[in-house]
C-alpha cells in the first residue's frame, strides 16, 4: 500500500531547509510512496495548504537558502482546537505521517500530533543551534560563516579608523553563533547569555590593547544579553572608545547553505523517512559526533534549556588568546 508522507517547515527559516526537503521528497518517492508539501507551517496545515510534490518540484533547491515551503507563526497550534484542524486536513488528504523541520516551537507541535496518535518525526532546523540531543542543527554552520564574513570586513574598517566595533549577532538563549564566529574572527571579547561579563574588565582589556598599539577592538554580542546600542552606551560611559554598533540581524538567516549544512540536512531528511518507514514516531533527528541519531521529542524538549553551553570551551580559549 502506498504511503503518503507530509512535510512542513515551521518557525524561523534556516539555510539547508531546502536540502532537507529535497532529501525527504526524493527518499519518499524512491521508496514508492507519495510526498506532500505543506506550505506556511502549521498555519498552512490547519488551512489545508497542501499539495503533492514530485521529484521535479525539488530540483535545483539544494543550494538555495530559505524554505520553498515557506513558514509562518501559528500560535493557535498550541491549542487542541488548532491541532485538531491540522489532523482533519491530514486525514482529508490521506496523509499517513508527517515530518516537521524547525526548532523548539515546531517540536512542540510535532509532539502534540504524535501524542494524538499521528506518526510524526522532527528535524532540527534553526540557526541558533539551541536544540538538545544534537551537536548541530541545520543552518547553524551557514549562519556562522555569514557572520564571520561580515566581521572580517568590519575589522578592516575598525583598523582604518582605530575604532571599537560591537557586532550584535543572533542568539536569544544560546551563544553558539557568537562563540563560533567570535573565536573564528579573532574577536577580543565574546558576550553570551551563558556567561556573566564585567564591563570594567572589558574596558581594561581594551585599554591594554591600545597601550601596546592595537588599532581596533571587536566585541561579539549575542542578542540575548542586551541590545548593541545599550552595550555601546555602557562602554562609552567609561571613556571615548570610538565605538560603533553593527546589528547583523536577519542577514544571518539567508544565503546559500554551506557544504556542511547541505550534507547534514540531506542526511537528516533521509533518516527521518527511514524512521517513519520503521514505524517510529514522536522522535527527532540529531547528530552526535559522526553518528546520525534520534531521540524522544519529549526528552529533547525537557532538556532545551541548557544549564551550560556545550561549547563553553571556546569561550575559555578566546579569553586566553584574544588579547
Amino acid at each position: 500500500m502506498v504511503k503518503r508522507i507530509g512535510i512542513l517547515t515551521s518557525g524561523g527559516d534556516a539555510p539547508g531547509m531546502n536540502a532537507a526537503i529535497r532529501a525527504v521528497v526524493r527518499k519518499i518517492i524512491f521508496d514508492g510512496n507519495e510526498a506532500y508539501g505543506i506550505r506556511y507551517g502549521y498555519r498552512g496545515l490547519a488551512e489545508g495548504d497542501i499539495r503533492k510534490l514530485s521529484v521535479n518540484d525539488v530540483s535545483d533547491t539544494l543550494s538555495k537558502g530559505g524554505t520553498m515551503l515557506y513558514t509562518a507563526r501559528y500560535p493557535e497550534f498550541k491549542n487542541k482546537e488548532g491541532q485538531q484542524k491540522g489532523i482533519e486536513q491530514l486525514k482529508k488528504f490521506g496523509i499517513d505521517s508527517l515530518i516537521v523541520i524547525g526548532g523548539d516551537g515546531s517540536y512542540q507541535g510535532a509532539k502534540a500530533l504524535s501524542e494524538a496518535g499521528f506518526p510524526t518525526v522532527g528535524i532540527p532546523g534553526t540557526i541558533d543551534n539551541d536544540i538538545a540531543g544534537t551537536d548541530f542543527t541545520i543552518g547553524f554552520d551557514t549562519a556562522c560563516n555569514t557572520a564571520l564574513e561580515a566581521i572580517d570586513k568590519l575589522r578592516d574598517t575598525a583598523t582604518s579608523h582605530m575604532r571599537t566595533f560591537i557586532v550584535e549577532v543572533m542568539g536569544r538563549d544560546a551563544g553558539d553563533i557568537a562563540l563560533w564566529s567570535g573565536l573564528g574572527s579573532g574577536a577580543e571579547q565574546i558576550i553570551i547569555p551563558e556567561a556573566e561579563f564585567n564591563m570594567d574588565e572589558i574596558v581594561a582589556q581594551v585599554d591594554r590593547g591600545r597601550e601596546r598599539g592595537k588599532k581596533h577592538t571587536i566585541i561579539i554580542l549575542a542578542e540575548g544579553v542586551m541590545r548593541g546600542a545599550d552595550f555601546e552606551k555602557a562602554l562609552n560611559e567609561r571613556g571615548d572608545y570610538h565605538a560603533r554598533v553593527t546589528v547583523l540581524g536577519h542577514v544571518q538567516r539567508g544565503g546559500a547553505p554551506t557544504a556542511r549544512d547541505r550534507v547534514l540536512a540531506s542526511m537528516f531528511g533521509y533518516t527521518a523517512v527511514e524512521l517513519l518507514n520503521k514505524g517510529k514516531s514522536g522522535v527527532c533527528i540529531g547528530i552526535q559526533g559522526k553518528d546520525i541519531v534520534y531521540n524522544d521529542i519529549s526528552k529533547v524538549l525537557s532538556g532545551k534549556q541548557r544549564t551550560t553551553n556545550p561549547y563553553m570551551a571556546l569561550y575559555d580559549v578566546n579569553n586566553e588568546i584574544s588579547y
